[in-house]
């Protein structure tokens, strides 16, 4: 007979038991990250399961999924169709077939592009397309400050709001919550236009909303009158980045585009809106595309996030690094690849290919600082030039390889872009923009000191135990 006494402590060994073996059977999870749960969650029983029940499984209600998946079913007819063709062939013909397959729309051509010159300008010339907007602004950030920048957005939102254009304007409700708990938004909604707080999830409550309280919409979309469309890493916010100002200026890029890839833009954004508000933007993305401009390049913006086959980001990543033939330039604020992303990196440094990746000194992510630093040695040895950049937070996402392919976006090449948030990313193929590209990442090779391979390997000894044991927590997340 059981003793009474005993029968609490074999209801926390049923969880318990239960927990591991619904980490072990879930399907689609990588085996590296299967094993981190199962040390995990026998290393720390109580706690593990907790954490389990938090973070270990990106799961998604059947409710939200359904809807999500109808609504960018219902979205999908309205992306640009091809214009003729473009002249990728080989390996880049390739990379822009993966992008389309986790898109599900071709690749647009006749596009241009201006890089703006830092982010100040960046957001100057936001400004100046809002204000001259005649029809929509569509306007999504993951962090929007009320600092000098987020302000200068809000006031043209008013304004563009004032004249009759309409404006829709979302933010993640996480990142963005000071923004939304402030009298900037209340005057947005006052002057008129339509606001969303993008994947509200009350803690401990997220049940109720039907998905992972973390799981966060990051990306930063513009479009303005649906037709020009703003792709990069930068938030709505000054370079100080108040909020954590001890690591600015933040470094960020910013591309403004023209053509039918802000179309497609805009469908990702349409996604989310409707989603989040129930408003079917189907008559809005019924009207005519942008017109292909003669002689412009082709392009494709392409949304991933967890409701995308696994994989996805990372097959994006890999699809790049295996076209590359003679060099690749990468530069990334966090890095906690999967086992297919960095063996594509080191694979591409092996067979000759010049691989540089740039990765901020002091990051504002510890953990994944640390992370990045343990897998120094393996890339030095594999040929990668690694470079620590030393004027602030760089925090672009970008990759140019063979000084043609360009990629820019939301998503870093760590486990919560890979696998968790909603991003947003847009490759082009274009030598005159990646001409630009690389000669800003040229600005930020020249204030960044490089890590060769006895640098990589001199860290203490105490440090690479802990470096290397919190891989194991990346691969957990």
């Amino acid at each position: 007979m059981i003793d009474p006494g005993t029968f609490p402590w074999l209801i926390v060994v049923a969880i318990h038991f239960a927990v591991i073996v619904r980490a072990i059977l879930l399907d689609g999870r990588d085996s590296y990250s299967r094993a981190a749960w199962l040390l995990l969650l026998i290393a720390l029983p109580v706690f593990g399961v907790i954490l389990y029940i938090l973070f270990g499984e990106p799961w998604i209600s059947k409710g939200f999924r359904k809807r999500c998946r109808r609504i960018e079913e219902e979205l999908r007819p309205f992306a640009p169709a091809p214009v003729g063709g473009d002249d990728a062939a080989g390996l880049t013909a390739n990379a822009f077939r993966t992008f389309e397959a986790a898109s599900r729309w071709p690749v647009s051509v006749g596009n241009t592009a201006s890089l703006a010159p830092d982010s100040d300008t960046a957001i100057k010339m936001l400004v100046a397309d809002i204000d001259s907007a005649t029809t929509s602004v569509h306007l999504s950030f993951y962090i929007w400050l009320d600092d000098n920048n987020g302000t200068k957005v809000v006031e043209a939102i008013c304004r563009a709001a004032g004249r009759g254009v309409t404006c829709r304007v979302a933010a993640d409700a996480i990142g963005s919550r000071s923004l939304i708990r402030s009298a900037h938004w209340v005057a947005m909604q006052n002057a008129g236009a339509h606001l969303c707080s993008l994947l509200e999830a009350p803690l401990g409550l997220s049940f109720l909303v039907g998905h992972r309280t973390d799981l966060r919409n990051h990306r930063k979309i513009a479009v303005i009158d649906g037709r020009v469309a703003y792709g990069g890493s930068q938030n709505c916010a000054d370079p100080a980045f108040l909020v954590k100002r001890r690591f600015a200026p933040w470094v960020d890029i910013l591309i403004r585009f023209e053509g039918p890839v802000a179309r497609q833009a805009d469908l990702i954004f349409a996604s989310a809106w409707t989603q989040g508000t129930g408003e079917d933007l189907r008559p809005v993305m019924g009207r005519n595309p942008p017109k292909p401009s003669t002689g412009g390049f082709p392009a494709i913006a392409t949304g991933t996030g967890p409701l995308s086959p696994r994989g996805t980001m990372t097959e994006m990543f890999v699809s790049l690094l295996a076209a590359a033939q003679a060099n690749v330039t990468i530069t990334t604020p966090y890095f906690a690849p999967d086992p297919p992303l960095i063996g594509a990196i080191i694979a591409a440094a092996r067979r000759g290919v010049a691989v540089r990746i740039i990765f901020p000194r002091r990051n504002d992510s510890r953990i994944v600082g640390a992370i990045s630093r343990a897998y120094y040695p393996v890339l030095a040895r594999a040929g990668v030039r690694i470079f620590e950049y030393c004027g602030g937070m760089l925090h672009a996402k970008t990759l140019v390889a063979d000084e043609a392919l360009v990629l820019i976006g939301s998503s870093n090449m760590d486990r919560r872009s890979l696998d968790l948030n909603f991003e947003n990313s847009i490759l082009l193929q274009s030598e005159k923009l990646a001409a630009q590209v690389l000669a800003r990442q040229g600005d930020w090779l020249a204030d960044a000191i490089e890590i060769d391979g006895d640098g990589a390997d001199s860290r203490p000894i105490a440090r690479r135990f802990t470096d290397n044991l919190l891989t194991i927590i990346a691969a957990v997340f």
